[in-house]
């Protein structure tokens, strides 16, 4: 089990980083008017374990920051990720 819970921790680390550098490109795209990323991808990414560097994404790049549903959703979904890896942790390791 122990094997498990480092292998999420690890797949949130390397997800977040990839949902980060996402929000940076689409920043970058919505500034030089190319074709954008979808949003249902940004929350896609966000379910699968990427929330946390998509909310610091989010505010380091002040990328949307106005969306009260991306706010609300990935607020939501960084405490429920890193709720349960730490309950695993506690509970596991």
């Amino acid at each position: 089990m122990k094997i498990l819970v480092s292998a999420l921790a690890l797949i949130c680390c390397g997800m977040s980083l990839v949902l980060f550098v996402t929000m940076g490109l689409d920043k970058r795209f919505a500034q030089t008017g190319r074709r954008r990323v979808p949003e249902k991808r940004l929350f896609l990414l966000a379910a699968l374990l990427g929330a946390p560097g998509g909310l610091l994404g989010m505010y380091a790049f002040r990328h949307k920051t106005k969306h009260w549903y991306f706010v609300a959703g990935f607020w939501a979904l960084t405490l429920l990720q890193l709720g349960v890896l730490s309950y695993l942790a506690y509970r596991y390791m």
